[in-house]
């Protein structure tokens, strides 16, 4: 069974090109050209893969993603955009996007991209993981959820739940911030040392008593963080 991708871009062109050279690859695609109707055609579709434009006429791809990841979409969004500013980045992971391509883009790099979000996003649904404790929170990398006491769930953005399972799986180690990109976004990934220091200090919030002074994701001067259970 062909993976089902939604292409939210109101470039004819584009969607055209990106059609052609998905199907080729052997996806399904659909497409939405309208923010306003692209959340509910998500929805609807549920589909393995999400390409989102920025700029579109009615609803922005900031608010898209918001949207879909506040309805429990966890499947891989793919941010489109002309912009290339860092905080353009951040903000966009921060939203819960789990990857970043700036126009213009090469195709081929695009499908190695989502081919490996795609690997990863089965690998976590079908995954044998186990649950891991550790200080008052359990990470139950099965169902792929952080829980808290009482058992509440914790909510995390999937880039936030991929950084701390990536700390949970190598406690105790100096990991520099190279690591955790290439583990974490990977290989060619457009993410910054300062991205990475956002993305800590939000689960920094999340898991800490105390973010100001950790005591689970300490950080490693001039390398990068540890994680300590």
């Amino acid at each position: 069974m062909s993976h089902q991708v939604l292409i939210i871009e109101d470039d004819p062109a584009l969607i055209r090109g990106l059609t052609d050279n998905f199907e080729h690859s052997g996806y399904t695609v659909h497409h939405a050209s309208n923010g306003d109707s692209a959340c509910e055609m998500a929805l609807a579709l549920r589909p393995d893969l999400i390409l989102l434009d920025i700029m579109l006429p009615g609803k922005n791809g900031y608010q898209i993603c918001r949207e879909l990841r506040r309805e429990g979409f966890g499947i891989p969004i793919v941010m489109l955009t002309a912009k290339s500013e860092e905080s353009d980045l951040v903000r966009g992971f921060d939203l819960g996007a789990d990857d970043y391509v700036t126009k213009p883009f090469g195709i081929r790099e695009l499908l190695v991209r989502c081919e490996a979000l795609l690997r990863r996003s089965a690998a976590e649904k079908g995954g044998g993981g186990s649950e891991t404790p550790f200080g008052t929170f359990i990470l139950d990398q099965k169902s792929h959820q952080l829980r808290g006491q009482g058992g509440d769930p914790v909510e995390l953005s999937p880039r936030e739940y991929d950084l701390l399972a990536f700390f949970v799986n190598h406690p105790d180690r100096a990991l520099s911030r190279d690591q955790i990109m290439n583990a974490v976004w990977g290989y060619g990934s457009n993410v910054t040392p300062r991205t990475i220091d956002r993305f800590v200090t939000g689960l920094r919030k999340k898991i800490e008593t105390d973010p100001k002074r950790p005591l689970h994701i300490t950080t490693v001067r001039e390398i990068g963080y540890t994680f300590r259970p």
